[in-house]
């Protein structure tokens, strides 16, 4: 069994903003294969099923951001999942908005809900899709950032990319991450956006 786990913030307070892509395509996922995403276990919302013949469990954690890694691990330990059957999606202000790149490993980047289950594992070493949201504005403080909702101009750029992830997703488990990697990194990379300390 794998783990699919987006990451996000729960609440209406919090829906559709730029910190919650993780959900936005665990909601594709779920709506593309009939994955029923609505149990409360593991301090998550989470459901079970198939993609592409592979059993999964779909898993939006409900603790908040910064406490990802509680409910990922709460249903690792359940299901007796290994690092490397668990595949975390979640945003990446240094990718461009839409922008794709999958990991099979690295460190959190500052992105707190990664350095959280980084914590709970206590390894880097687990698969992950994160998906750009863009560098904040200039004197625009991050957390307001991360927290805010996508122009008009921008929504129908991010609903493809929840799409397309969603597909690297199911490529991951058909295909293995190494050639997801190969598929879908193939976006020009601006320049010093990935650097060592992020990977």
């Amino acid at each position: 069994m794998y783990i699919i786990a987006g990451l996000g913030n729960p609440t209406k307070e919090y829906d559709k903003t730029r910190h919650n892509v993780g959900f936005a395509v665990i909601d594709r996922l779920s709506d593309r294969y009939g994955i029923d995403v609505s149990e409360r276990k593991h301090k998550a919302l989470c459901g079970r099923g198939a993609i592409e013949g592979q059993k999964v469990l779909l898993l939006k954690p409900q603790t908040f951001m910064n406490l990802s890694g509680e409910s990922i691990r709460a249903a690792m330990d359940y299901y007796k999942v290994t690092p490397e059957e668990l595949i975390v999606v979640y945003d990446d202000i240094s990718l461009e908005p839409g922008q794709l790149r999958i990991r099979l490993k690295g460190s959190a980047g500052g992105h707190n809900g990664i350095k959280n289950i980084i914590a709970h594992l206590g390894t880097q070493e687990f698969p992950r899709v994160k998906v750009g949201i863009g560098a904040k504005p200039p004197r625009m403080d991050l957390a307001d950032y991360v927290l805010s909702r996508f122009g008009s101009g921008e929504q129908k750029l991010m609903d493809e990319a929840f799409q397309e992830a969603a597909q690297a997703v199911a490529a991951m488990l058909t295909d293995g991450p190494e050639r997801a990697m190969n598929h879908y990194n193939t976006k020009k990379k601006t320049e010093g956006q990935e650097t060592a300390g992020r990977e």
